[in-house]
């Protein structure tokens, strides 16, 4: 686990614009319930990848069509919540930071970290907006 200091302004760069935290089981299955587009947020404490997985997420959501619903589960703090979202992202592998689409409850397009790490924010961003503007 770690510190809450630590990750106080990681989960606020969520929070702040829209996103709501899951910490347990039972909110990831109430949010998976949801109607409509949930995005889904890893977050996550690497630096090498989630420093732009964060400000990629907020751009998107500058688009026009976004996901009805946003929600975050944060890797190495909220244990369950993360290993039910990641057992909804199957068949992906578990990875942080990452980003899920799901429409209705089902799964629709996934941002692994492969595709995160290393990319500028503006290019996580164009890829969420095409799922949005094909899914939302």
């Amino acid at each position: 686990m770690y510190p809450a200091d630590l990750v106080k302004p990681m989960r606020e760069d969520l929070t702040s614009i829209g996103f709501q935290e899951l910490h347990t089981v039972e909110d990831v299955e109430k949010a998976m319930e949801l109607k409509g587009t949930t995005l889904v947020v890893v977050n996550s404490v690497c630096g090498c990848a989630a420093a732009n997985a964060r400000p990629g997420a907020r751009i998107s959501l500058q688009n026009a069509k976004k996901p009805d619903n946003l929600v975050t589960v944060f890797a190495g703090v909220d244990k369950e919540a993360t290993e039910k979202a990641r057992d909804m992202m199957v068949p992906f592998p578990p990875s942080s930071p990452s980003m899920a689409l799901f429409k209705d409850g089902e799964l629709v397009h996934m941002l692994e970290r492969h595709h995160i790490e290393g990319r500028p924010a503006d290019m996580i961003a164009e890829n969420l907006i095409g799922a949005y503007n094909e899914f939302c």
